[in-house]
């Protein structure tokens, strides 16, 4: 265990994780909800679900801010979209896309949902994902990091919140 001393004059550098952190906190009590999502695997490998799974445990911990995953996409505000949606899950896709109430939003995480990745022009996947549903963010990286996927929840919820109230707040430092 170590201790930081801080030094006089000189300022830590904020984290990524504790940066995201407070936007996403910040986007919540904005838009004055705790955004839902609904994970769909469309086929994937499962390296991004288990990116998805770190983003809301405890080291990054984003369900305190109330980002939560749901077992329904009747009760989602967003929708975490992986893999190169097979055509046995091309149905399910579509679903779930239709039972998520307005607003919605729809990122597409990983490498396979953004742009096919190996995928690319099979005959049995529908990549990218844009071509089935409408894509609001793209998250790349094969599998993206659990900050990057928290990226995407927070340009999600900048959308969101540009479509409930008309803006997008300003970054607030503290």
């Amino acid at each position: 265990m170590s201790i930081k001393v801080p030094v006089k004059g000189k300022e830590e550098k904020q984290s990524e994780r504790e940066r995201l952190e407070k936007r996403i906190a910040q986007l919540c009590r904005f838009i004055e909800r705790s955004p839902w999502v609904f994970h769909i695997n469309s086929g994937s490998c499962n390296g991004c679900d288990i990116e998805i799974i770190a983003a809301l445990t405890p080291r990054y911990d984003a369900e305190r801010f109330g980002v939560k995953l749901v077992g329904s996409p009747r009760h989602a505000d967003i929708l975490l979209v992986t893999g190169p949606v097979t055509n046995q899950s091309l149905e399910r896709v579509k679903l779930a896309y239709e039972q998520t109430p307005e607003p919605k939003m729809v990122v597409a995480v990983g490498a396979c949902p953004t742009g096919g990745s190996v995928f690319y022009e099979s005959p049995f996947t529908n990549a990218p994902l844009d071509r089935v549903i409408p894509v609001d963010v793209y998250v790349p990286g094969c599998p993206p990091r659990p900050e990057a996927i928290l990226q995407g929840i927070v340009l999600a919820l900048e959308k969101l919140a540009k479509i409930l109230k008309g803006k997008i707040p300003e970054v607030v430092e503290e």
